[in-house]
């Protein structure tokens, strides 16, 4: 496990500016070893050890030590990256134009693509939660979050009742990340690309259920009216 930080030895006055610049240094080198923690969770596996990432930083492991309180730091800090970085990947999927049946299948290809690229860092990420705190719970709820205004903004165009927009939304997400996740650990033969296929057909059915109960019907091949920009990115 990692210990406790060492303190510099150095005693800084106020004002003199190094305390700023040891800050800004040990900021740095945190980034540096939270890049290499996620090159050697891609090597080794979600049960990365301290040691697999002082190596793969080039340092001796007791180096790390000096920029994180203890191992729930490291594995704190290593979450939060990762679903940064799951969150940026998606991010370009809110600014895509077409028909209802292109945004579905655009999307679903991204997140089971992203998942079959990056699978031991999402093993990483479900193994470690921190209290309240869960990562891969946090990156459904930013997506989910996203894709309720979006049905919000169709829905109110078709004079529907929005409030089933976040259930919609968070349902169909959970769905994507549940159905992706077993496939995952357990492909049966699955091509991804049938996977994909199976859920964009999924989605469209709910979409398809939820518009006709409101006395709406949706070709979904024809093309949508572009939907509002993006919210202001807020990672979890």
């Amino acid at each position: 496990m990692l210990g406790e930080v060492i303190s510099s030895s150095a005693t800084t006055r106020p004002g003199d500016g190094r305390a700023t610049r040891w800050a800004g240094q040990r900021e740095r080198r945190r980034r540096e070893f939270v890049d290499a923690a996620l090159r050697a969770i891609a090597e080794n596996g979600p049960q990365v050890s301290t040691t697999h990432i002082a190596d793969e930083a080039g340092i001796a492991r007791p180096q790390l030590y000096k920029h994180f309180d203890d191992a729930t730091d490291l594995q704190r800090a290593i979450a939060d990256e990762a679903a940064l970085l799951v969150t940026t990947a998606l991010r370009p999927l809110w600014e895509l134009r077409g028909s209802a049946m292109q945004l579905i299948t655009v999307a679903v290809d991204a997140h089971t693509g992203w998942l079959a690229e990056n699978g031991n860092l999402y093993r990483y990420l479900s193994l470690h939660s921190y209290g309240d705190r869960d990562a891969v719970a946090d990156v459904r709820t930013v997506i989910a979050r996203q894709l309720t205004q979006l049905f919000e903004h169709y829905m109110t165009m078709f004079e529907m009742d929005t409030r089933v927009a976040e259930s919609i939304a968070f349902g169909v997400v959970g769905l994507v990340d549940s159905c992706a996740a077993q496939w995952l650990e357990n492909p049966n033969g699955v091509p991804r690309a049938e996977l994909a296929d199976l859920l964009t057909r999924w989605i469209w059915r709910v979409l398809d259920d939820t518009l006709r109960a409101g006395g709406d019907e949706l070709d979904p091949h024809l093309p949508l009216p572009p939907p509002p920009p993006p919210p202001a990115f807020q990672p979890a």
